[in-house]
């Protein structure tokens, strides 16, 4: 990509300069063409090479000679790779439309009326639009991946929720059919704590093995979302201990409620089951 460009712009974007120097006001209308380039451009045409100096041409009139080499950007969007970028000077090669971008260290929304009388003073037609503070510009940019996310995320709530129903309609129906040999245990002098104890440890024992199947699949199938995630990995491993951690939560409730309602079972009624 081909980029036009104030000398200020590195500052003021934070592209740090790694090698050679930045454009300058001394690069006028009338000094040799110059040009900086990404470090992502120099590697892939000039691989082993030092790109300083070397000299570029797109077919127009101005062949630019490369002065430094700055770092890379992602100007197409969180989830792609960074382009080769040109920058050049727009007072060497200058066009009809730009834009502006300022660095405020307060919000920049309250800059706009100055920016707006200071753009009229020197040009009165000129007009100013399309006004975006760099956070807008960032959420844009992942609008989609966010929906999608926000979708996932609902859709394994859910999940959730049906995973706790399911644990609990499968442990009230074990305890159902378990209801005689709980009897017999509470006749014999068993504590209300001991057949807690016994209903949720074989709950979990089961919910454990769910788990354990799950975050193995799970572990596949993220490298198919890899694209929806920025700043954390698809394996992140305190994610997936949160995640285990809640369902095994949700699992220890839905196994105690059935195992709380066996305790209250009568003995005698118990021994009558058949």
């Amino acid at each position: 990509m081909f980029a036009l460009v104030s000398p200020e712009y590195f500052e003021t974007m934070g592209i740090p300069l790694l090698r050679g120097r930045q454009l300058s006001d001394r690069d006028g209308a009338n000094s040799p063409p110059v040009a900086v380039v990404s470090d992502t451009m120099a590697r892939r045409y000039w691989p082993g090479q030092d790109s300083i100096g070397k000299r570029i041409n797109f077919g127009g009139p101005n062949t630019f000679e490369i002065v430094g080499i700055v770092g890379s950007t992602k100007t197409e969007g969180l989830d792609a790779d960074p382009y080769a970028q040109i920058y050049a000077l727009h007072t060497q090669v200058p066009q009809r439309g730009m834009s502006l971008v300022v660095r405020a260290s307060s919000d920049p929304l309250a800059l706009v009326a100055s920016i707006r009388d200071i753009l009229s003073s020197i040009d009165k037609d000129q007009p100013l639009f399309n006004i975006k503070t760099m956070d807008e510009v960032l959420s844009d940019s992942i609008a989609q991946q966010r929906l999608n996310a926000l979708l996932l995320g609902i859709f394994a709530a859910l999940a959730l929720i049906l995973a706790g129903v399911g644990i609990y309609g499968v442990m009230s129906y074990s305890v159902r059919q378990r209801t005689h040999e709980i009897g017999v245990r509470m006749a014999l002098g068993a504590r209300s704590g001991h057949v807690v104890r016994m209903v949720v440890l074989g709950g979990m024992a089961l919910t454990g093995v769910g788990v354990g199947i799950g975050l193995i699949a799970a572990f596949i199938l993220t490298r198919l979302m890899a694209n929806l995630l920025f700043g954390v990995s698809p394996s992140d491993p305190a994610t997936f201990a949160v995640i285990s951690g809640l369902i095994g939560l949700v699992a220890l409730l839905a196994c105690y409620l059935p195992a709380r309602k066996a305790t209250r079972v009568d003995p005698v009624n118990a021994l009558r089951c058949e």
